[in-house]
């Protein structure tokens, strides 16, 4: 039978109403239950260890291995093939994957792939009577306190993943450093609330109505699709057949932001994530991000973060990278 992919917005009924905003597989006949991971919204999370992972070929496929915490994975190229508690995963680049611990379960590749990706091990208190995972069909889900416990999706897509992996490189220039351990946890702890805000806070809210969802959706995939270019508002509105004014306020409707200032901040997020995590030179990145010059990227950059962007890649020039 075939597939077909797509977005759907999930509305969880419980006394706080929580968007989940995921994309999944389904038939044309049969919608599939998601597995939800229930996160402690008010609990410092406990950090292990972190890196960024780098395959040396298309040859290379994740090893056996238990896991005894949480694995967060943000894909940053190609494609992972990880099999866990008898589920198979396939992350694409700007994709996460949450793992959650297991006493006996393994993960480990079934495909061989070249890929990349960031990766972040830590521990968070858990209540004995929340489950590590969940259906998000389950009648149980309605069991769990949402004062004191937020859901999102196990794996799926992120619509600016540059924030976290920014975060991310910037933890393991702190371990690089020889932060204090309460600095570290800390960071980890920033880092799930924005993968947590991604999800929940960034999705339309659940008043709007399905066609400005859509819409702001595809936007949103359009501005990603074509970051390397000049982008202007008025192709956008050229491309969906809409007034650019009414575009514009629909995304001060949506996301509080003109869409002009949206394409910034998307431009900027990039950019900040070239600048920490290779060794492009200024102005490859300027070029990469549709500038005419890279003194117009310059000002652009540090009138939207107060730094040059050499004052930036310096201020976390320290990485963690492995390759096995």
């Amino acid at each position: 039978m075939p597939f077909n992919y797509g977005v759907l917005f999930y509305n969880i009924s419980f006394p706080q109403k929580i968007l989940v905003t995921l994309r999944l597989w389904k038939t044309p006949t049969m919608e599939v239950f998601m597995k939800l991971i229930p996160l402690a919204l008010y609990s410092q999370y406990s950090y292990h260890y972190t890196g960024k992972f780098k395959a040396l070929s298309s040859e290379w496929q994740h090893n056996k291995t238990s896991l005894k915490d949480y694995e967060l994975i943000i894909m940053t190229e190609g494609e992972l093939y990880l099999r866990y508690n008898g589920h198979n995963y396939t992350v694409k680049k700007g994709e996460y994957l949450l793992l959650p611990p297991s006493s006996e379960g393994y993960r480990e590749g079934f495909k061989k792939a070249y890929c990349s990706f960031y990766w972040m091990h830590f521990a968070t208190e858990h209540s004995s009577k929340v489950p590590y995972e969940i259906s998000s069909g389950s009648p149980k889900i309605k069991e769990i306190d949402t004062s004191k416990y937020g859901f999102i999706p196990q794996s799926g897509a992120i619509a600016s993943p540059e924030r976290i992996l920014v975060m991310m490189k910037q933890l393991q220039d702190m371990v690089k450093n020889n932060y204090p351990t309460v600095s570290l946890n800390a960071m980890v702890t920033s880092i799930m609330m924005e993968l947590y805000g991604e999800i929940t806070v960034g999705a339309p809210s659940t008043n709007d109505p399905a066609a400005k969802k859509q819409i702001y959706m595809d936007i949103i995939d359009y501005i990603q699709t074509n970051i390397s270019k000049n982008i202007k508002i008025a192709e956008i509105a050229d491309a969906f057949g809409y007034n650019p004014k009414y575009l514009s306020h629909l995304f001060v409707e949506i996301r509080n932001i003109p869409l002009k200032q949206f394409i910034i901040s998307q431009k900027m997020d990039a950019a900040n994530f070239m600048l920490a995590d290779n060794d492009k030179t200024v102005s490859q990145i300027a070029s990469d991000l549709g500038f005419s010059d890279v003194h117009n990227f310059a000002r652009a950059y540090k009138k939207y973060t107060g730094l040059t962007p050499s004052e930036y890649r310096n201020a976390f020039a320290k990485r963690m990278l492995f390759h096995v």
